[in-house]
């Protein structure tokens, strides 16, 4: 992602990048951990996520704790959270391609769901 000569490493300048992007991500993850935990509990990352503009279910955020949480403690630590952030960006990006009228609806095949899912995974 920062190896913008594709040499398969970063050089001083990029990572500057590397730093500045993770120094970034711990200022956001430190603003939601209202707890200090070091973690991130199911209502910690509904308003993080609220803040970044998602609106999503109850049980929505129970799917994202699930599948984010590799600790099984029901909470998202800092890289984990990182990751569920990224995934979420990335396929509301793909799921907006389509999405024409944006009124959050669409209609897919099976094949343009999978080119969707495997574009982003």
């Amino acid at each position: 992602m920062f190896d913008r000569e594709n040499k398969g490493g970063v050089n001083f300048n990029e990572f500057a990048g590397v730093w500045k992007y993770i120094s970034d991500w711990q200022n956001i993850f430190r603003t939601y951990d209202r707890d200090n935990s070091g973690f991130i509990d199911k209502n910690e990352l509904k308003q993080a996520l609220t803040g970044f503009g998602y609106r999503l279910s109850d049980q929505f955020y129970n799917t994202l704790i699930e599948k984010f949480d590799r600790q099984k403690k029901s909470q998202v630590a800092f890289d984990d959270f990182i990751q569920c952030c990224i995934v979420l960006q990335r396929l509301t990006d793909v799921f907006r391609r389509y999405d024409t009228d944006q009124d959050g609806w669409i209609q897919v095949s099976y094949e343009q769901y999978l080119s969707m899912v495997f574009n982003v995974v």
